[in-house]
């Protein structure tokens, strides 16, 4: 990256530099499909529009295309060098996390008077985005980490999981015990002669006690290498899951945190969706058309459009249009035909959408668009739908809302999606400048209409709407298009369309409300002067604008109602379902506006049909705050949708008690959210309640929540792999999130669980042996076995028995994902706490006291083989003991166990020497006569028998009489 090369603008032409090179004031050349390099402000294009298009995907997480305009005062300049002839400057205000708003000026200090231009977000191009058309120049005015996208990224922290933490509580409490048992021993020894040198000595035959202890020879005693070993062998058994291909597991450290998961916190756009909009359904109050009668409205088109050319040729040698606007002619009930041609050319003139051509060969970068209005084919035709922020092919209708979100505008690809049905029936969008589009007709025929005015949707308004002028008739016609709440009150009265708006929200269906109002001439210069009167206003001007506007919207003619479907991705309703019956509390975060994450939560499924939804109403004080809050503590079991304004407010001043409301809901929707709000959100989580949470998103702007979540996943797609890449885990559907947490979530938590515990239990069983041995000599500190069968016992003897429970699981598959209410107890943390800790610790003792009480009181007459008797029956104690633990066997269990076993009998041909007690003061050794005898034989299974008989025996009552959840459903 930061060796890219870019094109330097200088005196003496262009010259090469590095990423990592460019400062702030540098004039940088990008061509097309070029990655932008820092922040900039945008002086010149290829493009004879004086605007390009870029894709900020990386940023901001939207695939759409963003409109951005070059400040006009360097686009006029003839040439490219001219730049260096003229005295000017900029003004940027300083390094800020918003993305979506900016105040500068660009100022010309040569010319009589000075040039003062204002810029905003449009004249701005951030780092990180790409240039999708064109080549631009720009001054640099932020680089490195003051640029908007580094800016808005966190700093990757250490992930430790919840049972690492858990463990090192324990390994805690074991050397408190070591400490204590130590100076317990030489406290009974009386403190004579040298009792410290004693103290560490009894320090060190006693370090079994702690299960991190990686000298040489233990290394495989050590509890953190078998659990890094587990976690290694997890990833491997995810990676190779044939029924969730693609899944990349990029961390070794945390798989077990995907069974301990109380929070998801997921993106909307490519996470719940697949950002694909099909148009559904279009109704005209008297007549509803579906996808399987589409080729009505089509012949419908082909037919009006036909008429009105023959009436247009019939008429040619007149040589003035008539300017008579259609609304002075008596009212009377029109055709279904006239009602399809005026809905579908309101649905073909209402939008922002662009058309864009692919460049044919042999065309260069620079003219590739110079004659796209000369060729309309269908073949290299493809839409953009440009956010708010490309609004300054109308500078003034973008005072009417600030900041710029591209959140307020009406999801790009609806608008994209409804523009390419007009297409399908025959009405289609050839081309867009910014005064003017063209549409051409079934039979070829090209109509122009001027573009006077656009009034962009916001999330306050509801609603967008153009003025436009048809070239050949003069005719001036207002349309509109918005959301049913807002529209209601401004089309003229009607009985249908609460009930259709109704109807096809259940279906989830996102719903449009398109009208229009034809203007006469007079009309619209007396709105034109009383507009651009109130954009001069000091105060208030914002008020004074909307109300101008307003002015216009009465008695708006109901056009049809619209109905488009965001497919969402596979299977996401069953796999949200499963996951709330695990207990899993699911918050949706997206930087889309309010109606479209609503719309979404309620056709996935997140929010249940039955389920009541408070709409956090837009506070900005802490009064407002207040109300709000008390509004919503009052509503019981039903989803939250709030905007991240809001949210910014309610966290300044109530941030405990919003968090505490927040959770007790079942579902949460945060809409219009930063990059920066989400991953703030996962901290808020994370320190108010203390549960685990995830994150899981699949673009750019998703990556500091990903990184800030105690467990971070990533999905491969259209949006580019920056959150695949910087997640925990990377899987390529939203539905494989069900089965990695449900199946290895569950298995990596059960199963680290029981081998972390199982270590534990293998080291304190020795060491209780050692106290036994060392309190009947007198508390004498002499090992009681050497150093070469503490390396066995570590290894070879127990170590793949032990290290087999990887392979163990408590329920089957299939059986986890039937039934996720199971994933409920697992947050509960019931496998391994103080409890289950103490259980083992006194397993331990228990067994370590019995191994070495029977051993001397059994071979008393024999004592000079007690090493051989106690550690033969240790072997066989952990290897029953595994067997115990052991839930459902494989095949690969049962190999360990022989070859542990195996192994020992093999080894004690060659370890005589080192069955002896102290070598030095006893002199023992190992007789391989005597550990052949039948008396030693069955003295040794005596031992091991009463060590672990009980413990089978409890085993079994307790399954009997209390068994687990699961239990009942594996019989």
């Amino acid at each position: 990256m930061n060796s890219q090369l870019y094109s330097k603008l200088t005196v003496r032409g262009k010259v090469q530099v590095k990423s990592s090179d460019i400062q702030v004031g540098d004039l940088i050349i990008v061509e097309k499909n070029q990655r932008i390099p820092s922040d900039m402000v945008f002086l010149r294009t290829s493009e004879k529009t004086g605007s390009c298009f870029i894709r900020t995907d990386q940023l901001d997480g939207e695939t759409d295309w963003k409109l951005k305009v070059a400040v006009s005062c360097t686009q006029r300049l003839p040439a490219l060098g001219d730049l260096f002839s003229i005295n000017a400057y900029v003004y940027a205000q300083k390094p800020q996390l918003d993305i979506h708003s900016f105040e500068g000026t660009f100022t010309r200090e040569d010319s009589d008077p000075a040039v003062h231009e204002s810029l905003s977000i449009e004249n701005t191009l951030w780092a990180s985005t790409v240039v999708a058309s064109g080549t631009v120049i720009g001054v640099v005015i932020y680089t490195g980490k003051e640029t908007r996208s580094v800016l808005n990224t966190s700093n990757p922290k250490n992930k430790v999981g919840l049972l690492d933490l858990e463990l090192n509580q324990l390994t805690k409490a074991l050397f408190l015990a070591l400490v204590a048992l130590s100076v317990v021993m030489v406290t009974l020894q009386g403190f004579v002669g040298p009792w410290y040198r004693n103290l560490f000595r009894f320090l060190l035959l006693f370090s079994y006690i702690i299960p991190i202890r990686c000298s040489l020879e233990l290394f495989s005693l050590s509890l953190r290498v078998n659990l890094d070993m587990g976690k290694a062998a997890y990833g491997w058994m995810i990676m190779k899951d044939d029924n969730i291909p693609g899944t990349v597991v990029r961390t070794s450290t945390i798989p077990e945190e995907l069974g301990r998961l109380v929070y998801l916190l997921t993106d909307k756009t490519g996470t719940l969706t697949q950002n694909e909009m099909i148009f559904k359904r279009l109704h005209l109050g008297t007549v509803s058309y579906g996808t399987d009668t589409m080729d009505e409205i089509q012949s419908h088109i082909i037919n009006s459009y036909s008429q009105v050319h023959s009436q247009n040729s019939g008429n040619s040698t007149s040589s003035t249009p008539s300017r008579k606007p259609q609304s002075s002619a008596p009212k009377v009930r029109k055709s279904v035909s006239s009602r399809i041609h005026e809905a579908v050319k309101a649905i073909a003139l209402c939008h922002n959408v662009t058309p864009v051509y692919e460049s044919r060969a042999g065309v260069s970068g620079e003219t590739e668009y110079a004659e796209v209005d000369q060729d309309f084919s269908d073949e290299n035709r493809t839409y953009q739908a440009s956010s708010p922020d490309e609004h300054a092919r109308v500078p003034q209708a973008t005072k009417l809302h600030t900041p710029f979100w591209p959140e307020n505008l009406l999801a790009p690809h609806e608008l994209v999606a409804l523009v390419q049905w007009t297409e399908s029936v025959g009405l289609t969008l050839v081309n867009r400048d910014l005064t003017s589009m063209q549409l051409k007709t079934p039979g070829g025929h090209i109509l122009t209409y001027y573009i006077l005015q656009i009034f962009p949707f916001t999330s306050e308004s509801k609603r967008m709407g153009i003025i436009v002028r048809d070239e050949s008739s003069g005719e001036i016609t207002f349309y509109m298009k918005g959301a049913d709440v807002a529209m209601s009150t401004i089309v003229q009265y009607n009985d249908w369309l609460e009930e259709e708006c109704g109807n096809m929200a259940r279906e989830g269906l996102r719903t449009l409300v398109v009208a229009k109002k034809s203007l006469t001439e007079e009309q619209y210069q007396d709105f034109e002067s009383r507009y651009n009167q109130a954009k001069l206003s000091i105060h208030d001007r914002n008020l004074k604008v909307a109300a101008v506007v307003e002015s216009l919207e009465r008695e708006m003619e109901l056009l049809c109602l619209t109905g488009v479907e965001d497919q969402l991705q596979a299977d996401v309703r069953p796999t949200l379902e499963m996951l709330r019956n695990a207990g899993i509390k699911i918050w949706m975060l997206t930087g889309d506006k309010l109606e479209t994450a609503t719309c979404i939560a309620k056709s996935s499924h997140l929010v249940s049909r039955n389920q009541d939804i408070h709409i956090f109403r837009p506070v900005t004080t802490r009064g407002e705050a207040h109300l709000e809050l008390n509004a919503f503590r009052r509503k019981h079991d039903c989803a939250l949708v709030i905007s991240g304004d809001s949210l910014e407010v309610c966290l300044k001043y109530y941030e405990h008690e919003f968090v505490e409301l927040a959770c007790q809901c079942p579902a949460v929707v945060c809409c219009r959210c930063s990059p920066t709000q989400k991953a703030h959100i996962v901290k808020l989580l994370q320190h108010h309640t203390g549960k685990r949470t995830c994150a899981i998103g699949d673009g750019g702007n998703d990556v500091s929540m990903i990184q800030a979540a105690d467990c971070g996943i990533g999905i491969e797609g259209k949006e580019g792999k920056q959150a695949s890449l910087a997640a925990d885990f990377s899987i390529t559907q939203f539905k494989h999130i069900g089965r990695l947490l449900m199946v290895h979530g569950r298995n990596s938590y059960k199963r680290s669980a029981a081998l972390g515990q199982f270590v534990m239990h293998r080291g304190l069983i020795i060491s209780t042996m050692q106290a036994v041995f060392s309190s009947v000599f007198y508390f004498a500190s002499v090992p009681l076995y050497q150093g070469f069968l503490m390396v066995g016992y570590a290894t070879i003897y127990t170590m793949f028995p032990v290290f087999s429970l990887v392979l163990d699981q408590d329920v089957k598959p299939e059986m986890a994902l039937l039934y996720p209410e199971l994933y409920k107890d697992l947050t509960k943390g019931r496998s391994l706490s103080f409890k289950t800790f103490l259980i083992w610790v006194l397993i331990s003792i228990y067994q370590g006291g019995i191994l070495m009480y029977g051993a001397l009181l059994l071979f008393e007459s024999e004592f000079v083989h007690v090493v051989a008797i106690s550690f033969t029956a240790l072997i066989l104690t952990e290897l029953l003991m595994v067997a115990l633990t052991i839930r459902t066997w494989h095949w690969l269990m049962v190999v360990a166990e022989f070859l542990s076993l195996g192994c020992y009998v093999a080894s004690l041909a060659f370890l005589n020497e080192y069955f002896g007690i102290g070598r030095v003061s006893f002199g023992a050794f190992l007789d391989v006569a005597f550990i052949t005898t039948v008396t030693f034989l069955w003295k040794v299974s005596a031992i091991t028998v009463v060590s672990c008989l009980p413990l089978y025996i409890l085993k079994y009552l307790k399954r009997k009489f209390s068994p687990p959840s699961y239990s009942k459903l594996t019989s």
